[in-house]
């Protein structure tokens, strides 16, 4: 059963890399307080997410934030080193927090995971974005195929 507006994010472990190396998080302590913009990629470095999809969420920053967001949040099913190698490719800094989905256990445990098998990249996550309000989903928007439509900043700032 796929996730939807009202629903409570549920708490599963995944990976983000500190100071210290790969660390495990909850998804109930990141995502579970205050306005959380979250937003997954199917893949760290491919072609649409290094071109327009991480990046967008990086210029419109100060517009989210402006509206009332608390917390930007990419994941991906991809380990803690991708994550973080991408995250330092795409100058991302402090301003969107990465985490990995290594294992795809948060992608299926909401129900979005992908069939990445025939292009070769196994299961991933689809392509969304969801406004989380205190570990509640009051915006969910699922991009409906290929192509970068409704998960993107500009239009999580429309919902919002």
């Amino acid at each position: 059963m796929t996730i939807a507006v009202g629903d409570r994010i549920p708490d599963i472990q995944v990976m983000t890399y500190g100071p210290d190396g790969p660390t495990h998080v909850q998804t109930g302590d990141v995502l579970g307080s205050g306005k959380v913009v979250l937003f997954a990629v199917p893949g760290a470095f491919t072609p649409t997410c290094s071109d327009y999809h991480l990046p967008s969420y990086v210029i419109r920053h100060d517009e989210l934030k402006a509206k009332g967001v608390d917390k930007i949040v990419c994941i991906s099913v991809n380990d803690p080193f991708v994550m973080e190698a991408w995250g330092e490719a795409q100058n991302v800094g402090d301003l969107v927090e990465l985490l990995a989905d290594g294992n795809g256990g948060f992608a299926k445990a909401i129900g979005l995971e992908l069939d990445g098998s025939g292009f070769g990249l196994g299961t991933r996550s689809q392509r969304y974005a969801m406004v989380i309000e205190d570990g509640v989903v009051t915006t969910l928007n699922v991009e409906p195929g290929a192509g970068l439509t409704v998960s993107a900043a500009d239009a999580i700032l429309e919902a919002l």
